[in-house]
């Protein structure tokens, strides 16, 4: 394993954290963490529901936090890692923040938008272009989302 998958890993572990935030206040379980320089600028976790927001997925929430931090609404040189590939709201922020690379664990089937249902990231009229990595930890960040969905089917049927 190289240092830059075992950086991945470690990154990818504490945005898993913050999904199982999420999954504890009743969010779909999706974690994000923003590095910059090798520190974490920024932490998100789902929050549409409680925050009565369509907007406030954990990645927008990381990115937030971190625009924040820098006091810049572009993040240059970051990495955001994120449990879920993102939407097509977040990738289009992503772009918009400049964020320079994005490492995602699981595909989403559903509304993914590197490659699983569209790829924004490639676009070539666009302007901007994030480097990305999907797959780190994509079993441990499935199962994750599996098991939050099929607690959610059980305590309906219950």
């Amino acid at each position: 394993m190289t240092n830059l998958e075992n950086i991945d890993e470690t990154f990818m572990r504490e945005a898993l954290s913050l999904a199982r935030q999420a999954w504890a206040e009743g969010e779909v379980p999706v974690g994000a963490v923003v590095v910059k320089d090798g520190a974490i600028i920024g932490r998100g976790f789902n929050r549409p529901i409680s925050g009565h927001d369509p907007t406030a997925h954990a990645e927008i929430q990381a990115m937030r936090a971190a625009a924040q931090h820098l006091g810049n609404y572009r993040l240059p040189g970051c990495t955001l890692y994120v449990t879920i590939e993102p939407c097509t709201m977040c990738a289009g922020a992503i772009i918009h923040a400049r964020i320079a690379r994005v490492v995602y664990g699981a595909r989403d089937a559903k509304t993914g938008a590197h490659g699983s249902v569209v790829d924004l990231f490639a676009e070539p009229r666009l302007n901007f272009h994030a480097e990305v990595l999907g797959g780190v930890l994509a079993e441990d960040c499935g199962k994750m989302l599996s098991d939050f969905f099929a607690e959610r089917r059980a305590q309906k049927q219950g």
